[in-house]
């Protein structure tokens, strides 16, 4: 089953969000050589695909898990929470509907 697991950042996280990235996106990409990844992806501060110094205010992520717990706890593990990015995740079931 697909899960929607959608964080917010804290507030002035783009440095802490940068440096942890490259782990956050191996697992990822991990998600995504196993055909597991639906989409991903950041939340811009602004109205910009590139929003500069602005940042971003979290992040949504779709993908197939076993179970509720299994995506819980694989979000728990999200190097952007060790680093300090996320204030919060919410992970819920998630169904395609379209297209």
């Amino acid at each position: 089953m697909l899960y929607m697991i959608y964080s917010t950042d804290v507030e002035n996280s783009l440095q802490k969000r940068l440096a942890a990235r490259p782990a956050h996106l191996a697992r990822l990409n991990e998600l995504d050589q196993q055909q597991r990844l639906f989409a991903a992806g950041p939340l811009p501060a602004i109205d910009s695909p590139d929003p500069g110094e602005a940042g971003f205010t979290g992040s949504l992520v779709i993908a197939e898990f076993d179970s509720l717990a299994q995506a819980e706890a694989w979000a728990a593990e999200d190097p952007y929470i060790a680093a300090g990015v996320y204030a919060s995740s919410i992970v819920k079931p998630y169904k395609k509907v379209l297209p």
